[in-house]
C-alpha cells in the first residue's frame, strides 16, 4: 500500500530526535557494540519504595476500573495541596487535569487553544516536541533565539519583539531541557511585565524539572497576580520521582481551560491509568524538603554535573554554560565544524553526533533538534564511571578531527 494514503498531518511530523538517537544506539547495542547512551532524558534511579507500594496497594484494593476523565479527585486535591505547599499557589482540584504524561498535557493545551495559523512564541533552544505539538494543532511556532552567552535565556525585549496580532501563547520550560538553565524570579517578573500589556496571550510554563534544582528555589511565573489568570502550569512525576514509565502528567490552569481540556481528553484517552494515579498521589504528597530519596537524587546529579564539566574543560574548542537544573549539559561544539578525520567531514551537530556514535560509541543528541545547531545535548543521567569513559572516548575521537 502506498504511503500517500497517510494524512498530511503525520507526513509533516518529525520523529523525536532524542528517541531516534536512542533507537540507533539500541540497534548498535543489538549488534554487540558497547554503546554508552547519553541521549535519553530519563533519571537512572528507581521509583521510591513508598510510591511503588502505593501502586501495589491500588492493585490489591482493586482500584482498576475507569477513573474520572481529569483524574481521581484525591489525586487532583493532592496536586493542589502540592502547589500550595511548594509554590505558594492557590488552585482548586477542579483546576487540575491529570493526563498520560506531561506530553499529553502539553498537546491537550494546544489542541484546545489554537486555530489554524495561531502563533506560539518559543525560546530557542527548546524541547524537541514543542514545535511538533503546535503544528499538530495547526499552530505556527515562532522561535526566539537565546545563545550560550545569556545562559540560553531570552530577554523580555526579544519576546516582545516577537509578538504579533496572531500570537496566542508563549511556551517555555524552567529548569530547561535541553540546557539546564533556570529563570530567576527577577527574570520571570520581567517577562510577566511584558505579558501584562497583552491580555490575550496565554503563558504555558513547563515545570517538569522543578525538583531537579542545584541552587536556590524553584520559581513559577504563575506567582505574579497580574498574569495569573492566563498561566498554565505543566508538571508531572516523571523526572523528580523517577516515574517515567508510570506516565502521569498534569496541568493547573484557569477553570475555563481545564473544562476544555477535560472535554477533549474525554473523547480520545479518558483518564490516566488508575494504578499510576494512586502512585502519583503518594509522590505529590511527598514534601521535597524532607525527602531523602529526592535529596539523594539531586545531590547525585549535581556531583555528575560537576564531574562532566571538569572533564569537558579538557577538550579544546568546547564552550560551556553551567546549568543550575535538570540533568543536561548543552555545550557549543561548532569549533569542530568543517573538520574531518579523512573519511567523515563534520558540517553540523548531526554529523558530529553520528561520528561520535560510530567512532566513540557514545550516543548524544544534535542541537539542531532543539533549535541550536551549534550545540549538542549530553544527558548525565548515568553513572560517574560511564561519564568518565564516555568523555575519554569523545576526546579521543575529536582529536582525530583536523
Amino acid at each position: 500500500m502506498n504511503k500517500n494514503i497517510l494524512s498530511n498531518r503525520i507526513l509533516r511530523l518529525s520523529e523525536s530526535a532524542t528517541l531516534e538517537m536512542t533507537r540507533k544506539s539500541r540497534e548498535l547495542k543489538a549488534q554487540g557494540i558497547d554503546i554508552i547512551t547519553l541521549s535519553i532524558g530519563e533519571p537512572d534511579f528507581d521509583t521510591p519504595t513508598a510510591i511503588k507500594n502505593a501502586g501495589k496497594d491500588a492493585i490489591n484494593n482493586n482500584i482498576t476500573h475507569y477513573p474520572p476523565v481529569p483524574g481521581f479527585i484525591e489525586l487532583r486535591q493532592a496536586i493542589a495541596d502540592k502547589l500550595k505547599r511548594d509554590n505558594g499557589l492557590d488552585y482548586t482540584a477542579s483546576q487540575i487535569v491529570v493526563s498520560n504524561g506531561a506530553k499529553q498535557s502539553l498537546t491537550n493545551i494546544f489542541m484546545v487553544l489554537l486555530n489554524e495559523g495561531d502563533e506560539v512564541i518559543i525560546p530557542s533552544p527548546f524541547w524537541v516536541s514543542y514545535p511538533e505539538m503546535i503544528k499538530m494543532a495547526d499552530g505556527k511556532p515562532v522561535f526566539v533565539d537565546a545563545g550560550i552567552e545569556t545562559d540560553f535565556k531570552v530577554t523580555p525585549e526579544q519576546v516582545e519583539a516577537a509578538i504579533t496580532p496572531r500570537t496566542k501563547a508563549f511556551l517555555f520550560n524552567s529548569p530547561s531541557n535541553p540546557t539546564g538553565s533556570v529563570y530567576t524570579k527577577e527574570e520571570l517578573k520581567a517577562l510577566a511585565d511584558v505579558f501584562e500589556k497583552y491580555p490575550d496571550i496565554v503563558i504555558v510554563s513547563d515545570e517538569i524539572y522543578e525538583l531537579i534544582l542545584f541552587e536556590g528555589k524553584h520559581e513559577s511565573i504563575a506567582q505574579f497576580e497580574s498574569i495569573r489568570d492566563r498561566v498554565i502550569i505543566v508538571n508531572g512525576v516523571s523526572k523528580g520521582f523517577a516515574m517515567t514509565g508510570w506516565r502521569i502528567g498534569y496541568i493547573a490552569a484557569p477553570q475555563f481551560l481545564t473544562d476544555a481540556i477535560n472535554k477533549l481528553q474525554g473523547q480520545y484517552t479518558s483518564g490516566a491509568g488508575t494504578i499510576s494515579q494512586m502512585a502519583a498521589q503518594e509522590a505529590v504528597a511527598t514534601n521535597p524538603a524532607t525527602s531523602d530519596d529526592l535529596k539523594n537524587m539531586v545531590s547525585t546529579f549535581k556531583e555528575r554535573r560537576d564531574l562532566l564539566i571538569d572533564l569537558i574543560k579538557d577538550i579544546p574548542g568546547v564552550k560551556l554554560s553551567i546549568p543550575n537544573g535538570a540533568f543536561y549539559l548543552f555545550p557549543d561544539v561548532s569549533s569542530y565544524y568543517g573538520k574531518s578525520d579523512g573519511q567523515s567531514t563534520i558540517n553540523n551537530s548531526g554529523d558530529l553526533c553520528i561520528y561520535l556514535l560510530n567512532e566513540a560509541h557514545v550516543a548524544l543528541v544534535p542541537g539542531e533538534a532543539f533549535g541550536s545547531p551549534d550545540c549538542i545535548r549530553i544527558s548525565y543521567a548515568t553513572s560517574n564511571d560511564l561519564i568518565k569513559e564516555a568523555i575519554k572516548r569523545i576526546k579521543e575521537a575529536l582529536d582525530k578531527l583536523k
